[in-house]
């Protein structure tokens, strides 16, 4: 019995020392990531120190561009009155059917085996 009972008293020693190692690596970890957050939260103020002076023109800037959208489908509507006052009202001639731009296509496999179909033929 005494076998198992020191057995147990070194389980439970090394339990709480494997406990006692892990909670150090979690606190050292804890303490980079607070320092870390109170850098964060400077340059954060910092920011909003430098952003507050520019507040008020970026307020004014919205404003304008909130009428200069409130004026774009006015706009709009007088582009499209001037753009059909302008475009002449004659009808559309008839067009021929459209014609490939490269003109017809002839197929080369006939040059690939000795035929020509351009040149004249010799005389035999």
């Amino acid at each position: 019995m005494t076998t198992l009972v020191v057995l147990s008293v070194v389980d439970i020693v090394l339990l709480i020392a494997g406990l006692a190692i892990y909670l150090f690596i979690v606190g050292g970890q804890l303490t980079r990531v607070a320092t870390n957050l109170e850098e964060c939260a400077e340059i954060v103020q910092a920011i909003g120190r430098n952003a507050a002076p520019i507040m008020q023109d970026v307020q004014h800037i919205n404003r304008t561009g909130g009428v200069v959208a409130g004026a774009l489908p006015l706009l709009y509507g007088m582009a499209e009155q001037i753009v059909t006052s302008v475009t002449p009202r004659d009808e559309p001639a008839v067009r021929p059917p459209a014609l490939p731009a490269s003109g017809t296509r002839r197929s080369r496999l006939g040059e690939a085996v000795g035929y020509h179909p351009d040149e004249q033929p010799t005389p035999v």
